[in-house]
C-alpha cells in the first residue's frame, strides 16, 4: 500500500494529518437516522483515508424509519464538507462490498465497551473471510458516546428535543416524517 507524501500542510503552526491517498475505507451502518456521533466518526475517518465510503446497509427486514434512498440523501447532505467522502449502499457481505470498492479498511465506531464484543466478533469473521481487509475501531467522541439512532428515534417519537444529537438536516427530515405518520 502506498502512502502519499505531501508538503507539510499547516494550520496555525500545527501540521495537518496526512492522508494515505491510495487507502480506501468503508464506514458501514444503517444510519437510520444519521447522528452527530456518526458524523464525528465520518469527519475523523476522512482524515485517515484518501477515500472514505459511507456505506448504507440495505436491509428492509429491519423496518427502517427511512428508506435506503432517503438515508443516502441525508448522508450526502451532511458529508458535503468532506471532499474525500462518498455515500453508497450495499447488501450482502460487507467484505464483498469492500473488495468491490477496492477498500482495504473497514471503519467502525465504538461508543462503549458493550459495543466492543459484537464488533470484535464481526471484525474477526470479516478477517477470516477476507484477510486482506483490516478493521479499525474509532472510539466515539465523549459527547456522543451515549447517542444511538434507536434512542434518537425514541426520543423524537416521544416529543423530546434531538437538537445536538443529529445534524440539522436530519432533524428536519425527522420532523417531516413524524408529521406524515
Amino acid at each position: 500500500m502506498g502512502w502519499a507524501v505531501y508538503n507539510e500542510p499547516r494550520t496555525k503552526n500545527r501540521p495537518v494529518a496526512r492522508q494515505p491517498v491510495h487507502l480506501t475505507a468503508i464506514y458501514p451502518g444503517s444510519f437510520d437516522p444519521a447522528t452527530n456521533g456518526h458524523l464525528d466518526v465520518i469527519e475523523r475517518g476522512s482524515k485517515l483515508a484518501g477515500r472514505l465510503i459511507v456505506a448504507v446497509l440495505r436491509n428492509e427486514s429491519k423496518q427502517p424509519l427511512f428508506s435506503t434512498a432517503e438515508r443516502m440523501e441525508m448522508l450526502a447532505e451532511v458529508v458535503r464538507p468532506f471532499p474525500n467522502v462518498e455515500v453508497a449502499s450495499f447488501d450482502g457481505l460487507l467484505v464483498d462490498f469492500a473488495s468491490q470498492c477496492q477498500a482495504s479498511l473497514i471503519l467502525r465506531g465504538i461508543r462503549a465497551i458493550s459495543d466492543y464484543e459484537g464488533e470484535l466478533q464481526m471484525a474477526l469473521m470479516n478477517r477470516r473471510l477476507r484477510p486482506e481487509i483490516e478493521t479499525v475501531f474509532l472510539m466515539a467522541g465523549e459527547q456522543y458516546s451515549f447517542v444511538s439512532s434507536r434512542l434518537v428515534k425514541e426520543i423524537f417519537r416521544l416529543g423530546g428535543d434531538v437538537s445536538g444529537l443529529v445534524p440539522p438536516a436530519v432533524a428536519c427530515r425527522l420532523r417531516e416524517r413524524m408529521a406524515s405518520v
